[in-house]
């Protein structure tokens, strides 16, 4: 019987560490995945794929919350009852072990509501575009007082598309010239074209 952890982080700047240390241990091996979203089904994460790879009848997974599964209901469904069906355990941290029947039943009501407050979190980031949207036509400006929905362009488009006409210059040789990324450049020179 083999205690193992599984830990998933959305963006490569976050940290496993608080997971780790919440759930203590000592387990005999880790999983992890950093800098993947929760929307990539578990199956096709490179860490839990490796843990689904490796675990045996008899052992434990443990993970921090039910969303580091995934934050759609039927792939943290799927997820979790593909493990019970091959006699693994899992044991989420606060909730405690889920097991056939009661648990799953609980666990499908976790995974339903970590999937509506993913859909909240998409309503209201829409719901903020708008607003910036309306705003920027009615002022010029967001709610938020900034210029543009996007992020601000790095150099005038024109000028760059302009210099590597001029120099005859590379993709390459303008990205370093401008301090741009070649895909930059290559953006701003179609758009001028």
């Amino acid at each position: 019987m083999t205690q193992l952890a599984y830990y998933r982080v959305s963006t490569a700047d976050q940290s496993i560490q608080a997971q780790r240390t919440a759930m203590g241990g000592p387990f005999a091996k880790e999983f992890k995945d950093e800098g993947v979203s929760g929307g990539v089904p578990a199956a096709q994460r490179p860490g839990f794929a490796e843990l689904l790879q490796y675990v045996r009848e008899g052992d434990t997974v443990h993970v921090y919350a039910v969303d580091r599964l995934g934050r759609d209901a039927l792939d943290v469904q799927t997820t979790v009852r593909s493990l019970l069906d091959k006699g693994v355990a899992v044991e989420v941290h606060g909730l405690g072990r889920i097991a056939k029947g009661v648990g799953e039943l609980i666990l499908a009501v976790l995974a339903q509501v970590a999937d509506m407050e993913r859909q909240r979190i998409r309503e209201r980031t829409e719901a903020g575009r708008e607003a910036a949207r309306r705003s920027l036509e009615a002022t010029g400006l967001t709610h938020k007082g900034k210029a543009s929905l996007g992020r601000p362009a790095a150099a005038n488009a024109q000028e760059v598309a302009a210099w590597r006409m001029q120099h005859g210059a590379s993709i390459a040789a303008t990205a370093e010239h401008w301090a741009l990324s070649t895909a930059t450049v290559k953006r701003y020179c179609a758009a001028v074209e």
